[in-house]
């Protein structure tokens, strides 16, 4: 890993969110067409009522969330309620990667997308570290 220039700034919330599309983008075919149908939204921390609900107290231990019915979950007969989303929350995802060290922030940015996914397509550890080589 290079050292970053001094003049060098954090990446944005548009610069994830075009690492998040590009991570969907390159999904095995048979799951991409499905992951373009799970709205992307990132915010900079998740709200309150998601760390609430999730039990947590720090915003910096979510770095991302599946808000949705999984697709193992979802019969032809349901109602829609919804688009499924997946957050990410840039600055969780900042502190990670700064933590880590050794990985790009786009491998950062797809490791998250493609955990989020997994609760989407209701993947298994083995089917996640079969498309995310870094999963642990």
């Amino acid at each position: 890993m290079t050292n970053p220039s001094p003049d060098s700034i954090a990446p944005s919330l548009a610069l994830i969110e075009q690492l998040a599309h590009e991570a969907v983008s390159t999904l095995p075919e048979a799951f991409r067409q499905a992951a373009t149908q799970v709205r992307l939204r990132i915010e900079d921390f998740p709200d309150d009522e998601m760390l609430e609900a999730l039990d947590l107290t720090d915003a910096f231990e979510l770095t991302g969330l599946y808000d949705g019915t999984p697709m193992t979950e979802k019969s032809v007969s349901d109602q829609p309620t919804g688009t499924d989303t997946i957050w990410l929350f840039r600055r969780p995802i900042l502190d990670e990667w700064a933590e880590r060290g050794d990985v790009s922030i786009g491998d950062m940015v797809t490791h998250v997308v493609i955990h989020e996914m997994a609760h989407h397509f209701g993947w298994s550890d083995d089917d996640i570290a079969a498309i995310d080589p870094w999963w642990e």
